[in-house]
């Protein structure tokens, strides 16, 4: 069984030394690239900067666009994985802390003083599957929308399960991984759950990490997320509710079309009104 559980970012409340953790974990869950950065690189050489990202996370998209050149703002409501971020942006050094501002918010909420001025704004790796609601997907695109300055792009990246992907999502404990985290010299194993519930198009995830150094007791961390799935065909109408024109729904990362077979669709829709 795949889930896309090592691709999204816990956002529940948690004290916060879970929540470090958590945010810990998030990277090594993505020490596997998934292949996406290559993409906003290419949009961002063609609309400029500067470029907003909401979900940010610990800057995996940020913190490399900042040192491709491009003013970032990335928003995210959990303070430990934008310390991960600053720490990243640091690492990277140069220019880059300079080019990128992190902010503490609700990506539902949050609109920077002075209105629409973005080129590109980014909604990356299901991220918009944990807004657990049709109402708070299309919210979110409705934000992307009133943050982009005219002839600025919005793109959605949303995972599309197909039938046998969900056929097992059946509450079977899965092995997904044994890494080996280099900040702490602990081996990390983490197994994961997952439930489908067709009545709601919903998943439910639930993942489970031990991390131990050899011949010790593992110390066990656990997540659980409800993912709301959405169509391409739904993505299409958030973004046309928002008031932007669809450009494409691609199925890959190299914005090839999209379907029977496609585990992704990417919504790439631009605001009105640019020259």
């Amino acid at each position: 069984m795949t889930t896309p559980a090592a691709r999204l970012r816990p956002v529940d409340d948690r004290g916060d030394a879970e929540r470090a953790a958590l945010a810990r974990l998030y990277d090594i869950d993505l020490a596997e690239d998934p292949g996406d950065l290559e993409l906003y690189v290419a949009l961002a050489r063609r609309t400029g900067g500067p470029i907003v990202e909401l979900a940010a996370g610990t800057g995996r998209l940020a913190v490399p666009l900042a040192a491709a050149g491009y003013d970032v703002v990335g928003v995210d409501r959990d303070p430990e994985m934008l310390a991960r971020a600053r720490a990243a942006a640091g690492r990277a050094g140069g220019a880059v802390p300079g080019r990128l501002e992190l902010i503490e918010a609700d990506l539902l909420d949050w609109r920077p003083p002075g209105g629409p001025r973005f080129r590109l704004a980014i909604l990356a790796l299901n991220s918009i599957l944990l807004l657990g609601t049709r109402t708070a997907q299309r919210a979110a695109v409705r934000a992307m929308a009133e943050l982009l300055a005219p002839g600025g792009l919005a793109v959605v990246d949303a995972w599309q399960p197909d039938a046998d992907d969900l056929g097992r999502f059946d509450g079977r404990l899965v092995l997904e991984y044994v890494r080996r985290d280099e900040a702490t010299g602990r081996d990390v194993t983490k197994t994961a759950a997952a439930w489908h519930d067709a009545t709601r198009a919903a998943v439910t995830l639930t993942a489970i990490w031990d991390e131990a150094a050899p011949g010790e007791a593992p110390i066990r961390w656990t997540r659980t997320d409800r993912l709301r799935l959405v169509t391409a065909d739904e993505l299409g109408g958030f973004a046309e509710d928002a008031g932007l024109v669809v450009e494409t729904i691609a199925g890959d990362y190299g914005l090839g079309p999209i379907g029977p077979g496609s585990d992704r669709a990417i919504l790439v829709a631009v605001r009105p009104g640019g020259a």
